[in-house]
This record gives C-alpha cells, structure tokens and sequence, in this order.
C-alpha cells in the first residue's frame, strides 16, 4: 500500500474503486431501493382494493393472514398488503382507497409468519383502520 508524501492521489483512487466492493454503498448510489420498491421509496402510498385475501401462515405457526390486493395509484403496480386487527378485513371492501406502508421487518422485507408480505394497511377511505376496528371512527362510504 502507497504510504508516502506523494501517496495521497492513490489512495484515494484506491478508496474509490474498493467502495464498489461494499453491497450497501452499490446499492446506495446506484439507487436500487428506489428502483425496484413498488413504493417508489416513499414511506406511503395510495391504493385501490382489487381482492381480499388469505394466506397461510409459515411454519410453525398455522392459521389464514387476512390480506388485500391492491393496486397503487401512483404506477398501477400490485401489491399485497396486511390488514393488523382482529376483524379489520370486515371492514375493507373491493374498490376501497386504502393507503399502505412498510410493515416493517428488517431490510424493508416481509415480517414474522406472513409469507412475501411487505406492507400493512393504515387508512380505509381516508380514516385510520386502526380507529375503525377500535369502533372510535366509523368507515365513510365512498
């Protein structure tokens, strides 16, 4: 390695080659995230209900996640969100606006035993489902 008085252009050519050997510095600056995240990189989104979903549970546990197919508004792509709470998918109909985010498991990837699941229902017509679920708010009808 070049240590001497004159060494400083080197090393820093150096530096910058070897940085592209460190995954989360490639995928940084080459923006994959944004690239490939159906969200865009924004932490919400909008979206209308195609179908209500369930899908099972992965081992050990057992049991139906209820979920939703939803198409974004702001690129037509489909993704399957989670409904938290008990009963909430009663409450979610075809053709709903409802606006997702992460569900927030590590690396922005699916979280606990639901299978390939990245994001989680928030709001039902513009009310929180979390608010409509307690019985707090009721769901407008669009």
């Amino acid at each position: 390695m070049a240590r001497g008085e004159m060494a400083a252009r080197k090393l820093m050519r150096d530096r910058k080659r070897f940085r592209w050997k460190d995954k989360k510095y490639k995928r940084r600056v080459l923006r994959l995230k944004e690239k490939y995240d159906p969200l865009e990189g924004a932490p919400q989104a909008r979206g209308i209900v195609l179908e209500k979903v369930a899908l099972e549970a992965k081992q050990p546990n057992s049991g139906l996640r209820k979920c939703v197919r939803v198409q974004l508004i702001k690129n037509g792509r489909q993704i399957t969100a989670f409904c938290p709470g008990d009963g909430a998918i009663n409450y979610i109909d075809e053709h709903d606006e409802v606006i997702v985010e992460g569900i927030g498991g590590a690396k922005g990837r699916s979280m606990g035993d639901i299978p390939g699941v990245r994001w989680k229902v928030v709001k039902v017509n513009g009310v929180s489902l979390e608010e409509i679920v307690e019985g707090r708010a009721q769901k407008p009808m669009r």
